[in-house]
Order: C-alpha cells, then structure tokens, then sequence
C-alpha cells in the first residue's frame, strides 16, 4: 500500500510530488529545506536544523522517527558550509548513524537557501 503525505507546499503542484511517500516499510522524504522566515539570515547549520526538524515531523506523520533513517542525502551550496551540516546532522543522528552522502550544488531554488537534506528510512517493527 502506497500513502503519500503531502506538505502543502507551493511547489508540490508545479512539481508533482509529495514531501513523504511510503509503500511498505520503505519511507522516502524529498528533498527538505528551511521554511520562510526560519530561512531568512539563517547561516547553513541553522538552516540545517530546520530541514533536519521538517524532516522528523514528516517521519512522525507516517508513524515512523528519526531511528529508522538509514540514509542522508545533502545539498549544499558552498562546500565550506560542510562542517555546520554535518554538526546538525550529528545532533538528529549521532547515535543512529545513517549512510550519509553530501554534494556541493551551484544552486538551490531559491538564493537564500544554502541545504537541502533527503531522507530514506525502513521500519523494522
């Protein structure tokens, strides 16, 4: 069985896409940015933590956590910014330990948005 939660953001129309899709216990969240106003004059590990924190309440509203992450994916858009991303990925998942990949992007859809984190979890229980 297929349940896609959406987020109700403006782009999930233009687009066509969910923010979670889950079929069976695979649990797939697209890619997460900071939200306005979280996003405006925020540096990039805050900017992560909010992403980080959409992410969890989306987990949450499919009946899953942050615990059944096994794997990250972020975008950033100045490699330097790698250190404060991987300080508020360590934060949501130091104990949990998902793969994780990080890739530096020209841009994002918008200028002021410095990360964008994906994740992919499976329930076990």
């Amino acid at each position: 069985m297929r349940q896609n939660i959406g987020s109700g953001g403006p782009f999930e129309d233009t687009y066509g896409y969910c923010r979670v899709v889950r079929v069976g216990d695979q649990i797939h969240v697209s890619g997460t940015t900071a939200r306005h106003p979280d996003l405006e004059g925020a540096g990039t590990y805050e900017q992560a933590r909010s992403a980080l924190a959409i992410i969890d309440k989306a987990l949450r509203d499919v009946g899953s956590s942050v615990e059944a992450v096994v794997r990250t994916v972020a975008y950033v858009t100045d490699i330097d910014d790698r250190l404060e991303v991987a300080r508020a990925h360590s934060e949501v998942f130091g104990e949990i330990r998902p793969a994780a990949t990080l890739v530096e992007v020209t841009r994002l859809i918008d200028p002021a948005m410095k990360v964008e984190i994906e994740a992919y979890a499976i329930e076990t229980s």
